[in-house]
């Protein structure tokens, strides 16, 4: 599921970004008191400048990215019918697998198969009076010949929760805010998402998107790469950067709450996946750290918003300030089907 969507140019080799990311080690945050200021330093002007970075020194070890990717890549190897046993069709929670093709990015088929995975909840339907994006809170749907999966992608969920939730206090410090200011949103039950992700090759049309140009548009996306690369990071000028995978690292992207909430002085950066070429198959993890679906995102306070240039604004696609009114509109989109099965006249 993604947001504020816009074409695809061609891939130049624009300067207004660096050649590379940023690479950034979380485990400064225990360091001495000279360590922790260039930790923030170093996460203030990426976060500033770029909203993109590669995380390393997050203490999620080998062993632990081994089970989850072993068991994503075990899933996608069942037969076809095993996976649509679990087709997002089947829940009104957008909970499941998506079959490629079937999600959209502006319009546009994304050229990828997934399996959405959330908290594991009791359904919330929606009682008289109650916003409709508590569907959204559910059980996840699991492949009876693989219960490894389970176990692997809901410790992922607890495991990146935590990195993330450490991150979040580590960056709002470098930039002179509480470290516990959105603390409250997050209280309860986050709505703490990852999908597993296959790219399969190049489209039958010779179409090179796997996932269109797009901002995340809630607080933070911790994406874990295969070796094969594809993902790219929009430049001020319109250009593309490749992001190489890192062995050991998650990439870090804003979204465009952050950006919203401190008007402009963090970045919510476009960014997009080509297809690998051929039928060589790349597999990706990405997981989002988000508020409750009722929180309500108030502005920031830091001593530097009297520097925030403001927030970028699309016309088209507005931003709520409550949290789930974002969800649920990316996930209607997003999800076409799924929302005319279960939820045509709430959409």
């Amino acid at each position: 599921m993604t947001q504020q969507h816009t074409p695809i140019p061609e891939t130049g080799t624009g300067s207004t970004l660096a050649d590379a990311l940023p690479v950034i080690d979380l485990s400064l945050a225990d360091g001495t008191p000279e360590e922790r200021r260039r930790l923030h330093d170093e996460l203030r002007a990426a976060a500033t400048g770029v909203g993109f970075f590669q995380l390393v020194g997050h203490g999620v070890t080998p062993q632990e990215t081994a089970a989850l990717t072993q068991a994503m890549r075990a899933f996608f190897a069942l037969p076809e019918a095993d996976r649509l046993a679990v087709s997002n069709l089947n829940s009104p929670h957008y909970r499941g697998y998506t079959r490629t093709g079937d999600e959209r990015t502006g319009g546009s088929q994304d050229w990828r198969d997934q399996l959405d995975i959330g908290a594991e909840l009791p359904p919330h339907v929606p009682g008289s009076g109650e916003p409709p994006y508590w569907w959204l809170e559910g059980p996840n749907q699991w492949p009876e010949a693989l219960p490894e999966l389970r176990t692997a992608a809901l410790g992922w969920i607890d495991r990146l929760g935590a990195v993330a939730r450490r991150l979040l206090h580590e960056l709002l410090t470098a930039i002179g805010a509480r470290a516990d200011f959105y603390d409250e949103a997050f209280a309860g039950h986050p709505h703490l998402r990852l999908k597993l992700v296959r790219y399969p090759g190049t489209a039958p049309d010779g179409a090179g998107q796997g996932v269109g140009a797009h901002k995340d548009y809630g607080f933070i996306t911790l994406l874990l790469q295969d070796t094969v690369g594809g993902l790219q990071v929009e430049r001020q000028d319109g250009s593309f950067l490749d992001v190489p995978p890192l062995d050991g690292a998650f990439v870090v992207n804003l979204g465009e709450l952050l950006e919203v909430a401190t008007d402009g002085y963090l970045k919510a950066t476009s960014h997009r996946v080509i297809s690998p070429a051929g039928a060589r198959e790349r597999y990706s993890v990405p997981f989002f750290y988000n508020p409750r679906l009722d929180a309500h995102i108030a502005p920031l306070e830091f001593p530097l918003a009297h520097h925030a240039p403001g927030a970028t604004e699309d016309p088209d696609n507005p931003l709520f300030a409550d949290f789930g009114l974002n969800e649920w509109k990316g996930y209607t989109r997003a999800h076409p089907e799924v929302t005319r099965l279960h939820h045509s006249a709430l959409a």
